[in-house]
């Protein structure tokens, strides 16, 4: 129930008193800011696991060839594995069943010219289920498709960054550019989450490039999209078996730990959010630190304010006060100054990470660090909580001391 005089009489003496309330204050604003700014920190790692992975779908296996590091069967070591278009029907056909869908990347680097401009960029020569793969966003045009495959057209889909680069603000569908002796012309325009890298890329037919390149049928790359209805563990199943599979069709020793590399962009996402999850885990353990560091420290500042005090309860009790006045009027304050300096703290808090932003994703790999905000209100509440806890057990051993001790107290 509101008291008028015991509030006015709080407030007295927290004007009385203004080192020992910002003391206590200062701890418990602390503790709630450095909780709330360290639990962001690690929700912004997380963020940044998650968001490397938003420009690749999370469903695919991919296929580099290497050396190989073994002699087998008649074949030296350091053997170059090279896997064809014949490979890549075979694998298609035998894992057929799995697949949503399967891709190959033909890598080539070419000066490309445009009018009076020119630039040097990557040429990947893929297939249609590549966009897929990648998740690439079609802004103007279309992408590649298996009649350009067929017909192994010199067509070309181009990122933004190179439309920008060479076309400035005119449109650059079904212009001409020229590249690598060739003459190409312009059928999409795409942007990529993966950042400028992919966007400064240029996507042809696999079979074009392969063409030009004296005929030839190497592929850098195979990617398989695997069915999504996959979880985690059929999908390092379905790894084995590819790997087992391209090591028995190119000739390379089963024990051999090179020769072909496979990664499972599944199994990687698995690893890196157990990774941010044991990540995040160290950070709530510091916060949660801190807040037991902000309990304590509240609690020997209500200890040293209960025992300042102690004439003052003795001259209460002395002039009729009970045990449960004094105890009511210490917490009061008590609840009263942690209540408004966590709320201090958590405003600061969350001004701070407002302010961070993703000003620390290049150098220290933290994307839009925050918190929930149920979660900072819980930690201010705890908080407040255990200051009114702290704050009541010296009140109330102080409460039961007799007048006549309490006044003779020094």
């Amino acid at each position: 129930m509101f008291n008028k005089d015991t509030w006015k009489e709080i407030f007295e003496t927290i004007e009385k008193n203004k080192l020992r309330t910002f003391l206590s204050g200062f701890t418990v604003a602390m503790g709630i800011f450095i909780f709330i700014v360290l639990f962001g920190f690690g929700n912004g790692l997380q963020n940044s696991f998650n968001k490397s992975f938003i420009d690749d779908n999370v469903n695919t296996i991919r296929i580099y060839p290497t050396s190989t590091s073994l002699a087998y069967k008649g074949y030296e070591k350091n053997r170059k594995i090279e896997i064809t278009n014949n490979d890549l029907e075979k694998i298609k056909s035998h894992f057929i069943n799995d697949l949503d869908d399967i891709t190959v990347r033909v890598n080539e680097y070419a000066e490309v010219k445009y009018k009076e401009t020119s630039n040097g960029y990557s040429i990947r020569g893929v297939s249609p289920a590549h966009q897929s793969a990648e998740l690439t966003i079609m802004m103007k045009g279309r992408f590649l498709n298996y009649d350009d495959i067929l017909h192994k057209r010199k067509y070309i889909v181009i990122g933004r960054l190179v439309a920008q680069d060479l076309f400035k603000n005119n449109n650059p569908i079904g212009e001409y550019v020229f590249g690598g002796n060739h003459s190409w012309k312009v059928v999409g325009v795409f942007q990529d989450e993966g950042g400028d890298n992919e966007e400064r890329m240029i996507y042809a037919p696999y079979t074009t490039l392969q063409k030009i390149n004296k005929n030839n049928d190497q592929l850098d790359q195979i990617i398989m999209i695997y069915k999504s209805t996959m979880n985690y563990t059929e999908s390092v199943k379905l790894e084995k078996r590819i790997e087992k599979f391209i090591k028995k069709l190119k000739l390379i020793d089963p024990k051999d730990a090179r020769g072909i590399y496979i990664s499972n962009t599944s199994e990687e996402l698995q690893n890196r959010k157990r990774f941010a999850s044991i990540l995040q885990i160290i950070v709530t353990f510091i916060g949660i630190g801190t807040l037991i560091a902000g309990i304590i420290g509240i609690s020997n500042i209500m200890v040293f304010v209960v025992k300042e005090r102690t004439k003052e309860i003795g001259i209460r009790k002395a002039l009729g006060a009970t045990p449960r006045n004094i105890i009511t009027i210490i917490l009061q304050e008590s609840i009263f100054i942690t209540t408004i300096s966590g709320y201090l703290g958590l405003i600061c808090a969350f001004g701070v990470l407002q302010l961070i932003g993703n000003n620390l994703q290049l150098n220290y790999f933290i994307t839009d660090p925050n918190i929930e905000t149920s979660n900072a209100i819980f930690a201010t509440i705890l908080l407040v909580l255990f200051g009114a806890i702290a704050g009541y057990i010296p009140a109330k051993r102080a409460a039961k001391i007799k007048p006549i001790v309490a006044l003779r107290d020094e």
